[in-house]
Protein backbone atom coordinates (compact mmCIF):
# COMPACT_ATOMS: atom_id res chain seq x y z
CA UNK A 1 0.00 0.00 0.00
CA UNK A 2 2.03 3.19 -1.24
CA UNK A 3 1.19 5.87 1.15
CA UNK A 4 2.25 9.37 0.28
CA UNK A 5 3.36 11.31 4.22
CA UNK A 6 5.02 14.31 3.05
CA UNK A 7 2.89 17.20 6.03
CA UNK A 8 4.72 19.03 8.50
CA UNK A 9 5.30 16.65 11.24
CA UNK A 10 3.65 18.85 13.46
CA UNK A 11 0.50 18.96 12.22
CA UNK A 12 -2.07 16.44 10.63
CA UNK A 13 -3.20 18.37 7.51
CA UNK A 14 -5.98 16.11 7.14
CA UNK A 15 -5.20 13.63 4.03
CA UNK A 16 -6.44 10.45 5.49
CA UNK A 17 -5.24 7.44 2.97
CA UNK A 18 -7.41 5.03 2.38
CA UNK A 19 -6.45 1.66 1.84
CA UNK A 20 -8.47 -1.73 -0.10
CA UNK A 21 -9.24 -4.24 2.89
CA UNK A 22 -7.57 -7.33 0.97
CA UNK A 23 -9.14 -8.44 -2.25
CA UNK A 24 -12.55 -6.83 -2.21
CA UNK A 25 -13.79 -3.65 -3.32
CA UNK A 26 -13.75 -2.15 0.10
CA UNK A 27 -11.47 0.60 1.52
CA UNK A 28 -10.63 1.73 4.74
CA UNK A 29 -8.90 4.39 6.41
CA UNK A 30 -5.38 4.20 7.42
CA UNK A 31 -6.53 4.91 11.00
CA UNK A 32 -9.75 3.23 12.24
CA UNK A 33 -11.60 4.68 15.89
CA UNK A 34 -12.07 1.82 17.61
CA UNK A 35 -14.95 2.69 21.51
CA UNK A 36 -13.33 -0.42 23.53
CA UNK A 37 -12.56 2.24 26.05
CA UNK A 38 -14.07 5.52 26.85
CA UNK A 39 -17.64 5.45 25.39
CA UNK A 40 -19.52 3.54 28.06
CA UNK A 41 -19.81 4.53 32.29
CA UNK A 42 -18.69 6.87 33.66
CA UNK A 43 -17.14 8.72 30.63
CA UNK A 44 -18.63 12.07 28.98
CA UNK A 45 -21.38 11.90 26.45
CA UNK A 46 -20.16 14.66 25.17
CA UNK A 47 -17.05 13.83 24.98
CA UNK A 48 -17.77 10.50 23.13
CA UNK A 49 -19.81 12.56 20.70
CA UNK A 50 -16.82 15.42 20.02
CA UNK A 51 -14.14 12.65 19.46
CA UNK A 52 -16.42 11.22 17.09
CA UNK A 53 -17.47 14.22 15.06
CA UNK A 54 -13.48 15.50 15.34
CA UNK A 55 -12.62 11.70 14.21
CA UNK A 56 -15.33 12.04 11.18
CA UNK A 57 -13.97 15.32 10.43
CA UNK A 58 -10.42 13.92 10.09
CA UNK A 59 -11.43 11.32 7.95
CA UNK A 60 -11.83 8.43 9.63
CA UNK A 61 -15.08 6.41 8.28
CA UNK A 62 -14.83 3.27 10.69
CA UNK A 63 -16.05 3.05 13.58
CA UNK A 64 -15.40 -0.42 15.47
CA UNK A 65 -17.24 -1.59 18.43
CA UNK A 66 -18.05 -5.13 19.92
CA UNK A 67 -21.69 -6.45 22.08
CA UNK A 68 -19.28 -6.36 24.90
CA UNK A 69 -17.81 -2.73 24.73
CA UNK A 70 -18.62 -0.34 27.91
CA UNK A 71 -18.48 -0.58 30.41
CA UNK A 72 -20.89 -1.75 31.49
CA UNK A 73 -21.18 -4.49 28.23
CA UNK A 74 -23.37 -2.67 25.47
CA UNK A 75 -22.96 0.29 26.94
CA UNK A 76 -20.64 1.83 24.08
CA UNK A 77 -23.23 0.54 21.25
CA UNK A 78 -26.01 2.41 23.16
CA UNK A 79 -24.07 5.54 23.49
CA UNK A 80 -22.97 5.24 19.92
CA UNK A 81 -26.73 4.56 18.45
CA UNK A 82 -27.95 8.51 20.34
CA UNK A 83 -24.74 10.34 19.17
CA UNK A 84 -25.34 8.60 15.33
CA UNK A 85 -28.99 9.04 15.29
CA UNK A 86 -28.31 13.11 16.46
CA UNK A 87 -25.04 13.91 13.74
CA UNK A 88 -24.28 11.22 11.48
CA UNK A 89 -27.38 9.14 10.25
CA UNK A 90 -27.70 11.71 6.79
CA UNK A 91 -23.92 10.06 6.59
CA UNK A 92 -24.43 6.66 6.75
CA UNK A 93 -23.68 6.29 3.10
CA UNK A 94 -20.23 7.59 4.37
CA UNK A 95 -19.56 5.05 7.13
CA UNK A 96 -18.33 1.57 8.25
CA UNK A 97 -19.73 0.27 11.25
CA UNK A 98 -18.26 -2.78 12.58
CA UNK A 99 -19.65 -4.54 15.67
CA UNK A 100 -18.73 -8.59 16.90
CA UNK A 101 -20.06 -11.01 18.98
CA UNK A 102 -17.69 -13.51 21.17
CA UNK A 103 -17.35 -12.29 24.33
CA UNK A 104 -19.68 -13.36 27.13
CA UNK A 105 -23.10 -10.62 27.03
CA UNK A 106 -25.94 -12.35 29.36
CA UNK A 107 -25.46 -15.10 32.05
CA UNK A 108 -26.86 -18.55 31.22
CA UNK A 109 -25.43 -20.88 28.47
CA UNK A 110 -26.23 -18.99 25.34
CA UNK A 111 -24.51 -15.63 26.43
CA UNK A 112 -21.07 -15.88 25.06
CA UNK A 113 -18.63 -17.76 22.52
CA UNK A 114 -19.33 -19.22 19.43
CA UNK A 115 -22.69 -20.64 18.68
CA UNK A 116 -25.50 -20.08 16.00
CA UNK A 117 -28.15 -18.90 18.78
CA UNK A 118 -25.60 -16.49 20.44
CA UNK A 119 -24.21 -15.29 17.47
CA UNK A 120 -27.65 -14.26 15.92
CA UNK A 121 -29.05 -13.21 18.91
CA UNK A 122 -26.00 -10.98 20.03
CA UNK A 123 -25.95 -9.41 16.30
CA UNK A 124 -30.14 -8.13 16.69
CA UNK A 125 -28.91 -7.06 20.41
CA UNK A 126 -26.65 -5.08 18.74
CA UNK A 127 -28.25 -3.16 15.85
CA UNK A 128 -31.42 -2.50 18.39
CA UNK A 129 -28.55 -0.82 20.84
CA UNK A 130 -27.28 1.21 18.22
CA UNK A 131 -30.95 1.74 16.49
CA UNK A 132 -29.67 0.58 13.18
CA UNK A 133 -30.92 -1.63 10.52
CA UNK A 134 -27.20 -3.24 9.72
CA UNK A 135 -23.41 -2.86 10.19
CA UNK A 136 -21.06 -2.86 7.80
CA UNK A 137 -18.74 -5.44 9.23
CA UNK A 138 -20.00 -8.02 11.82
CA UNK A 139 -16.95 -10.25 13.33
CA UNK A 140 -16.66 -13.40 15.53
CA UNK A 141 -14.69 -11.95 18.35
CA UNK A 142 -12.62 -14.79 19.27
CA UNK A 143 -12.64 -18.29 18.42
CA UNK A 144 -14.75 -20.92 20.41
CA UNK A 145 -12.91 -24.62 20.81
CA UNK A 146 -16.39 -26.43 21.82
CA UNK A 147 -18.20 -25.69 18.70
CA UNK A 148 -17.90 -26.49 15.18
CA UNK A 149 -16.17 -23.86 13.16
CA UNK A 150 -19.02 -24.31 10.90
CA UNK A 151 -21.33 -23.38 13.02
CA UNK A 152 -20.04 -20.06 14.14
CA UNK A 153 -18.82 -19.30 10.28
CA UNK A 154 -22.59 -20.26 8.76
CA UNK A 155 -23.45 -18.01 11.34
CA UNK A 156 -21.64 -14.99 10.02
CA UNK A 157 -22.86 -16.00 6.45
CA UNK A 158 -26.40 -15.96 7.48
CA UNK A 159 -26.04 -12.58 9.05
CA UNK A 160 -24.86 -11.10 5.66
CA UNK A 161 -27.46 -13.37 3.50
CA UNK A 162 -30.01 -11.68 5.65
CA UNK A 163 -28.65 -8.26 5.19
CA UNK A 164 -28.02 -8.01 8.84
CA UNK A 165 -24.38 -7.62 7.91
CA UNK A 166 -22.66 -6.31 4.68
CA UNK A 167 -19.00 -8.48 5.17
CA UNK A 168 -18.19 -10.84 7.66
CA UNK A 169 -15.07 -11.08 9.44
CA UNK A 170 -12.69 -12.49 12.21
CA UNK A 171 -10.87 -11.18 15.37
CA UNK A 172 -8.07 -13.22 17.63
CA UNK A 173 -7.96 -16.02 15.54
CA UNK A 174 -4.27 -17.75 15.26
CA UNK A 175 -2.87 -18.50 11.75
CA UNK A 176 -4.67 -22.11 11.30
CA UNK A 177 -7.86 -21.35 12.77
CA UNK A 178 -8.05 -18.22 10.11
CA UNK A 179 -6.87 -20.17 7.33
CA UNK A 180 -10.04 -22.21 8.21
CA UNK A 181 -12.04 -20.16 8.92
CA UNK A 182 -11.76 -18.38 5.42
CA UNK A 183 -12.19 -21.68 3.56
CA UNK A 184 -15.34 -22.23 5.78
CA UNK A 185 -16.91 -18.66 4.38
CA UNK A 186 -15.72 -19.24 0.67
CA UNK A 187 -17.68 -21.93 0.32
CA UNK A 188 -20.43 -20.31 1.63
CA UNK A 189 -20.21 -17.51 -0.44
CA UNK A 190 -19.61 -14.97 2.11
CA UNK A 191 -15.75 -14.36 1.73
CA UNK A 192 -13.83 -13.31 4.74
CA UNK A 193 -13.41 -9.74 4.29
CA UNK A 194 -11.03 -8.98 7.14
CA UNK A 195 -9.14 -10.49 10.22
CA UNK A 196 -8.61 -8.38 13.65
CA UNK A 197 -5.50 -9.08 15.74
CA UNK A 198 -4.00 -7.56 18.51
CA UNK A 199 -0.45 -6.04 17.00
CA UNK A 200 2.13 -3.88 18.20
CA UNK A 201 5.60 -2.91 18.60
CA UNK A 202 5.51 -5.19 22.22
CA UNK A 203 3.34 -7.78 20.19
CA UNK A 204 3.97 -8.88 17.07
CA UNK A 205 2.45 -12.55 17.29
CA UNK A 206 0.52 -11.82 13.72
CA UNK A 207 3.98 -12.28 12.37
CA UNK A 208 4.24 -16.12 12.69
CA UNK A 209 2.35 -16.92 10.07
CA UNK A 210 -1.24 -14.92 10.40
CA UNK A 211 0.35 -12.39 8.18
CA UNK A 212 0.88 -15.04 5.29
CA UNK A 213 -2.54 -16.70 6.16
CA UNK A 214 -4.06 -13.29 5.13
CA UNK A 215 -2.03 -12.45 2.24
CA UNK A 216 -2.26 -15.41 0.27
CA UNK A 217 -6.27 -16.02 0.65
CA UNK A 218 -6.55 -11.66 0.03
CA UNK A 219 -8.04 -11.01 3.46
CA UNK A 220 -7.76 -7.82 5.29
CA UNK A 221 -6.57 -6.86 8.25
CA UNK A 222 -7.06 -4.06 11.09
CA UNK A 223 -5.15 -3.91 14.25
CA UNK A 224 -6.05 -3.06 17.84
CA UNK A 225 -4.01 -2.22 20.73
CA UNK A 226 -1.00 -1.24 18.54
CA UNK A 227 0.07 1.06 21.44
CA UNK A 228 -0.15 -2.09 23.74
CA UNK A 229 -2.62 -0.49 26.41
CA UNK A 230 -1.11 2.92 26.70
CA UNK A 231 2.62 1.24 27.09
CA UNK A 232 3.75 2.47 23.84
CA UNK A 233 3.11 5.84 24.80
CA UNK A 234 4.92 8.67 27.48
CA UNK A 235 2.57 7.66 30.16
CA UNK A 236 4.97 5.26 32.11
CA UNK A 237 8.06 6.41 31.22
CA UNK A 238 8.49 7.73 34.82
CA UNK A 239 6.12 5.79 36.67
CA UNK A 240 2.81 4.23 36.91
CA UNK A 241 -0.09 7.21 37.34
CA UNK A 242 -2.88 6.38 39.78
CA UNK A 243 -4.99 6.97 37.15
CA UNK A 244 -3.79 5.05 34.37
CA UNK A 245 -4.95 1.61 33.09
CA UNK A 246 -2.00 0.10 34.74
CA UNK A 247 -2.37 2.06 38.30
CA UNK A 248 -6.18 0.52 38.18
CA UNK A 249 -6.80 -2.65 40.13
CA UNK A 250 -9.13 -4.09 37.80
CA UNK A 251 -7.69 -2.77 34.11
CA UNK A 252 -6.37 -4.74 31.17
CA UNK A 253 -2.92 -3.66 31.72
CA UNK A 254 -0.93 -4.77 35.18
CA UNK A 255 2.03 -3.20 36.96
CA UNK A 256 4.07 -6.26 36.11
CA UNK A 257 3.61 -6.31 32.42
CA UNK A 258 4.31 -2.36 32.33
CA UNK A 259 8.02 -3.14 34.55
CA UNK A 260 8.90 -5.91 32.14
CA UNK A 261 8.81 -3.55 29.13
CA UNK A 262 9.72 0.00 30.51
CA UNK A 263 13.29 -0.95 29.66
CA UNK A 264 12.56 -1.44 25.46
CA UNK A 265 10.09 1.43 25.84
CA UNK A 266 12.30 3.88 26.67
CA UNK A 267 14.75 3.09 24.05
CA UNK A 268 11.91 2.93 21.68
CA UNK A 269 11.31 6.95 23.14
CA UNK A 270 14.75 7.83 21.77
CA UNK A 271 14.18 6.54 18.22
CA UNK A 272 10.82 8.24 18.17
CA UNK A 273 11.89 11.93 19.74
CA UNK A 274 15.06 11.06 16.27
CA UNK A 275 11.92 11.10 13.77
CA UNK A 276 10.51 14.04 15.78
CA UNK A 277 7.75 12.28 16.85
CA UNK A 278 6.09 11.44 19.98
CA UNK A 279 6.41 7.61 21.03
CA UNK A 280 2.87 6.84 19.89
CA UNK A 281 2.73 8.64 17.16
CA UNK A 282 6.04 6.07 15.85
CA UNK A 283 4.28 3.08 17.48
CA UNK A 284 1.26 3.90 15.26
CA UNK A 285 2.92 4.56 12.11
CA UNK A 286 5.11 1.29 12.62
CA UNK A 287 2.01 -0.74 12.49
CA UNK A 288 0.59 1.02 9.64
CA UNK A 289 3.85 0.12 7.39
CA UNK A 290 3.20 -3.16 8.01
CA UNK A 291 2.26 -4.28 3.74
CA UNK A 292 -0.61 -6.66 5.02
CA UNK A 293 -1.81 -3.94 7.69
CA UNK A 294 -5.48 -1.88 6.21
CA UNK A 295 -6.06 0.10 8.95
CA UNK A 296 -4.90 0.26 12.40
CA UNK A 297 -7.67 1.00 15.76
CA UNK A 298 -6.83 3.64 17.89
CA UNK A 299 -8.39 5.05 20.86
CA UNK A 300 -9.54 8.23 22.44
CA UNK A 301 -10.28 10.01 25.63
CA UNK A 302 -10.32 13.14 24.20
CA UNK A 303 -10.32 15.25 21.36
CA UNK A 304 -6.55 16.49 22.46
CA UNK A 305 -5.05 12.70 22.40
CA UNK A 306 -6.97 12.14 18.48
CA UNK A 307 -5.23 14.88 17.08
CA UNK A 308 -1.99 14.11 18.82
CA UNK A 309 -2.11 10.70 17.55
CA UNK A 310 -3.49 11.17 14.05
CA UNK A 311 0.07 13.32 13.73
CA UNK A 312 1.38 9.50 12.64
CA UNK A 313 0.60 10.43 9.21
CA UNK A 314 2.98 12.43 8.86
CA UNK A 315 5.76 10.28 9.08
CA UNK A 316 4.84 6.44 8.16
CA UNK A 317 7.88 5.60 6.58
CA UNK A 318 11.15 4.00 7.91
CA UNK A 319 14.69 3.73 7.20
CA UNK A 320 16.22 0.08 7.13
CA UNK A 321 18.38 1.56 9.69
CA UNK A 322 15.49 2.56 12.37
CA UNK A 323 14.23 -0.57 11.68
CA UNK A 324 17.11 -2.64 12.58
CA UNK A 325 17.35 -0.68 15.82
CA UNK A 326 14.05 -1.14 16.33
CA UNK A 327 13.98 -5.12 15.90
CA UNK A 328 17.51 -4.73 18.15
CA UNK A 329 14.65 -3.79 21.04
CA UNK A 330 11.39 -5.79 20.86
Amino acid sequence: MPLDYTSHPDKYDGRMPYNRCGKSGLKLPAISLGLWHNFGKPNSLDMAQAILKNSFDAGITHFDLANNYGPPPGRAEINFGKIFHTHFSNHRHELIISTKAGYLMWDGPYGEWGSRKYILNSLDQSLQRMQLDYVDIFYHHRPDLDTPLEESMGALATAVQQGKALYAGISNYPADKAAEAIKILKEMNTPCLIHQPRYSLLDRGIEDGLTDVLDEHGVGCITFSPLAQGQLTNRYLEGIPANSRAGKKNGFLTVNQVNENIGKVRQLANIADARGQSLAQMALAWTISNPTVTSTLIGASSVKQLQENLKCLNNCEFSHEELALINGIV
